[in-house]
């Protein structure tokens, strides 16, 4: 593989990638695009998921490798883990990167590790997930990431700070870089309140909490007859999310899209977003989304979506797990119109000020060039 000349060379390591639709995919792929643009060359290293995906293609100019890392780690075929890892180990021959940013906790990270001799590069691991629950134990994969890796960067202080007490050595290597989008195309259109909308966006999983909206939801329907709730996703709990809210009578007025080409569309559609997760988000991209939308949020109290949503700044905090406490902080902006507006406004001022995509990019950029000269320092 020939590398271009004087330029950085970085293997972009993720667990999945695009065409799979998720907040780090998303995010991931923009902030390749800005790599590419301050003069990185770059190579993904990814998974095929469950998708039948070619072995190699490319993104954007960019070579994409997949490999069966979850079907090898999980092989009881020695055989089988060892050809993924002689693969991983040609590409990283083959490619020589200056400097590895693995953006993965599942069965790729292992095969990292494990092809880290192959070609000794200094590496930095932004794990993406709440790490609460995971003990990086001396003898776990993670412990053996956080002990490795020359830098984590955390997308959040939350997920920093959970960090802290599973593993201090990594801590003490680490930083904060937010995520950043793209201001959309798209301008935004003033929130609707004579036919008003809440929105739902993200995969239909328990820990998105959307049971609890729908819990919400008759309650609301109730103090606003004109009401309806947009749900935008797909996973294993829509089945049962539709027989809820049949259950509850509210289903006419619940709108299940599924996956949609675009968001923004629906986000200015919007009049509020609920985001009643009870998982510890490490960041909150959806809240993101919605604040370049001109949205406010309600949203429970948990993980990084403080850092996202300002209490009676930018949208309402609710406790998680509590239908109550959501549809009265729902309801409480659907009755004042002129304070949900200004939340709105509020909202993507800060988004635009704090949360760009220029300036993940140059945070990112900054941190991979201090490696690089450390690098050729040591």
């Amino acid at each position: 593989m020939a590398a271009e000349q004087g330029r950085p060379r970085v293997l972009y390591w993720t667990e999945v990638f695009l065409p799979y639709v998720g907040g780090t995919e998303v995010v991931g792929a923009q902030l390749i695009e800005g790599l590419k643009q301050r003069g990185y060359d770059l190579v993904i290293a990814t998974s095929h998921g469950h998708l039948d995906l070619p072995d190699e293609g490319l993104h954007d100019g960019i070579p994409v490798y997949r490999f069966p890392f979850r079907t090898a780690a999980a092989s009881r075929d020695v055989g089988v883990f060892a050809d993924v890892r002689r693969r991983v180990a040609e590409l990283k021959r083959s490619f020589a990167p200056d400097l590895v940013h693995v953006h993965a906790v599942g069965p790729s990270l292992l095969f990292h590790l494990r092809s880290i001799a192959a070609h000794p590069a200094p590496w930095l691991f932004t794990p993406h997930t709440p790490l609460t629950d995971r003990l990086p134990g001396q003898d776990t994969i993670l412990g053996e990431a956080f002990r490795s890796t020359d830098w984590t960067v955390c997308v959040s202080e939350a997920q920093r700070e959970s960090i802290r007490p599973l593993s201090p050595e990594a801590s003490a290597r680490s930083s904060v870089i937010y995520w950043g989008l793209e201001e959309p195309t798209l301008s935004p259109a003033p929130l609707p309140f004579e036919e008003p909308r809440l929105l739902c966006l993200g995969r239909l999983v328990p820990d998105k909490g959307l049971d609890v909206a729908l819990a919400a939801f008759p309650n609301l329907v109730e103090r606003f007859p004109r009401l309806r709730l947009t749900v935008i996703g797909e996973g294993p709990s829509r089945p049962e999310l539709e027989r809820q809210a049949a259950s509850l009578g509210v289903r006419e007025a619940v709108d299940f899209l599924g996956r949609v080409p675009e968001v923004h569309s629906h986000l200015n559609a919007a009049t509020l977003i609920l985001m009643p997760s009870r998982w510890e988000e490490t960041f909150g991209l959806v809240a993101l989304e919605a604040a370049l939308m001109g949205r406010p949020v309600v949203a429970t109290r948990l993980g990084a979506l403080p850092e996202v949503v300002l209490h009676e700044r930018t949208g309402l905090l609710v406790p998680s797990e509590d239908s109550a406490a959501l549809a009265e902080a729902a309801s409480s902006l659907l009755n004042h119109p002129e304070k949900a507006i200004e939340m709105g406004r509020a909202a993507r001022q800060r988004a635009l000020e704090r949360f760009t995509l220029d300036r993940c990019v140059d945070d990112y950029d900054a941190l991979y060039r201090r490696l690089l000269a450390r690098r050729m320092s040591g």
